[in-house]
């Protein structure tokens, strides 16, 4: 059976270590919110804007090692290519279970999904009141269709 793909990478990763990455974004968030800190949120989610979730790092990796072994197989020795055909196969494998080796890795050192990385995008934002008039636009929104008909 395939996994849903936001869930995928959360499922294949320990619990503790899931639980982990969301606390640590939870902390971060009610340190925020213990005071006006508009500031401090938008430099945050600057910083949410650039980092890089894992299936971008993994993307890039795979595509670094697979040109590596080919460079290595062309110039070296070609059982470098075992590295430039190896590395494919990781890549389906992620595609389809939403596990590979290098995974693991990663989500120790603290590489998030983007799922995981726009929840602390969208509690920020909430935090800030970004979304505080949203039910009047609603109201608008109805009011506007009800006029055009």
């Amino acid at each position: 059976m395939i996994p849903e793909t936001a869930l995928r990478v959360s499922n294949h990763t320990h619990p503790q270590l899931n639980d982990r990455i969301e606390q640590k974004w939870k902390g971060r968030l009610t340190d925020l919110r213990s005071n006006d800190r508009s500031a401090l949120i938008d430099r945050r989610l600057q910083e949410l804007d650039q980092e890089w979730d894992v299936e971008r790092t993994l993307q890039t990796n795979f595509a670094v090692l697979s040109l590596v072994g080919v460079a290595l197989a062309s110039k070296v020795d070609k059982r470098w290519l075992a590295l430039a055909l190896g590395v494919p196969a990781f890549m389906i494998q992620h595609a389809v279970q939403g596990w590979c080796p290098p995974l693991a890795v990663l989500r120790r050192l603290g590489f998030r999904t983007a799922r995981e990385i726009n929840e602390e995008r969208f509690a920020l934002k909430s935090l800030r009141g970004d979304f505080d008039d949203l039910h009047r636009s609603q109201d608008g929104a109805a009011a506007y269709d009800a006029v055009r008909q």
